[in-house]
């Protein structure tokens, strides 16, 4: 995976507007962002892009994950005591709305003309959507106005999450997409313990609960839209647009689009691996140390204090790494490889130290894949000219779908084996877990487009 000899790139529209005509040269070069979409190759975007982008996503990621981390939790409780199951059925709602009408959304930025550009105006249409969900949510009288806002809210934030996700593809070259995936996973690694503070904070009044969330990503994704300059679409032409058009585009042709195909399905696996890794986490612990199920919660918090460290480590050092060394592939394999071992480690682990070891590798080898693989799906992103935002969102399928299907899975693994009066076999979960992310490293090798 190399970039393109090319004689150097013409100066290219600044990502940040503000500078003015007599700045010095060198300045200049500090602040230019890539040039519009459709040049090829991409030049490098600059650390004054590459900072406003990384702020907008954290900001938007604040106001999106805060209320599943805790938001919603304090407000289900407010409105129904006693019925925690409302909030798995408003979070599966709101999941699925936005699974629906994400690649629709993602068409329409794709095919926007404005002299704003193709993603600022739907960067802010999802945030005022987010704005007004969260506004709904935090004033809700009932469980069913919680779960409207929340439909609400999630489609919007979702979207807008999802476009600086397009960003990337339109402006990032290949030669950075690692060092800017890893700082973006950091980013949305960091944002859930944001949300915990305010939420723990604020959780006494509801409308700051959900509205200081909201506020930051206010403040962070203006300041991405207004420094950006995205290119005049204007003149894009453009053919019509038609509803067979529209639902034939939530699906794409694996024969056409290969490698984009096999890093989807790799993704769909390590994902699916992930999910029956953490849905029985709790149980496991609990079984396996001896400690009650209602006061396991400390140890998790213990273990998952220790593992965001490695997640953290391993985004950021992979990203940067894999870009110098102009691999991905490599590391993909190796953080699912890395992942099955830390499920053999814990299902084998004797005591609380060797399970803390064990899911410290596993957190580390998130932290890779999660870079790597971003990085990894943008280089072989199909009609990166045209149609970037929607085959994103057709991503997002790869890791929605195993959130629903792999709990399921996980449950029928844990009568497998298991006598009468014994404990769930949850040691199969892990080793199936296992199973699922080497395959899903193995899958990714079958991409030919990069090393």
């Amino acid at each position: 995976m190399g970039t393109p000899k090319t004689q150097p790139p013409a100066p290219a529209e600044g990502a940040f507007p503000l500078a003015t005509a007599g700045a010095a040269e060198d300045t200049a070069q500090l602040l230019a962002a890539a040039p519009p979409t459709g040049e090829s190759p991409i030049p490098k975007v600059s650390g004054g892009f590459i900072l406003i982008l990384i702020l907008g996503l954290f900001g938007t990621y604040v106001a999106f994950v805060t209320p599943i981390a805790i938001s919603l939790a304090i407000q289900v409780n407010a409105l129904a005591p006693g019925n925690p199951e409302y909030l798995g059925f408003l979070l599966g709602i709101g999941s699925l709305a936005a699974l629906l009408v994400g690649p629709l959304l993602g068409q329409l930025s794709d095919r926007t003309r404005s002299r704003f550009g193709r993603r600022r105006p739907w960067l802010v249409g999802g945030m005022v959507a987010g704005l007004v969900g969260l506004t709904i949510m935090g004033l809700a009288p009932s469980i069913f106005l919680l779960g409207f806002g929340w439909v609400i809210a999630q489609m919007g934030l979702s979207q807008a999450a999802n476009l600086f996700s397009a960003v990337q593809a339109d402006r990032v070259p290949e030669s950075q997409r690692g060092k800017v995936g890893g700082l973006s996973g950091f980013a949305t690694m960091v944002a859930p313990v944001v949300g915990a503070v305010i939420g723990g904070t604020v959780a006494g009044q509801p409308l700051l609960l959900f509205l200081i969330p909201g506020a930051i990503m206010v403040v962070f994704l203006m300041m991405f839209v207004f420094l950006f300059r995205d290119e005049d679409t204007r003149a894009m032409e453009l053919s019509p647009l038609t509803a067979g058009t529209i639902l034939s585009k939530y699906v794409f042709n694996p024969r056409r689009y290969p490698d984009f195909s096999w890093n989807w399905l790799g993704r769909f696996l390590f994902f699916s691996a992930l999910t029956l890794n953490t849905t029985y986490t709790a149980y496991f612990f609990s079984s396996r140390l001896g400690i009650p199920v209602e006061d396991i919660g400390s140890t998790v918090a213990l273990i998952g204090g220790i593992g965001i460290l490695g997640t953290l480590g391993g985004a950021i050092g992979s990203g940067f790494l894999s870009d110098r060394l102009r691999r991905r592939k490599a590391f993909v394999l190796g953080s699912a490889l890395l992942f099955a071992l830390s499920a053999v480690i814990i299902v084998l682990a004797p005591d609380l130290t060797v399970m803390i070891v064990g899911s410290f590798l596993a957190n580390l080898a998130i932290g890779i894949f999660s870079a790597v693989d971003q990085a990894l799906f943008l280089d072989v992103l199909p009609e990166r000219k045209t149609e970037a935002a929607r085959f994103i969102n057709l991503t997002q399928f790869a890791t929605t779908i195993p959130q629903a299907v792999a709990p399921i899975l996980a449950a029928g693994l844990l009568t497998i084996g298991v006598a009468e009066g014994t404990d769930p076999n949850y040691s199969l979960v892990y080793v199936a877990a296992a199973v699922l992310a080497v395959t899903g490293g193995l899958v990714v090798l079958k991409v030919k487009g990069v090393r």
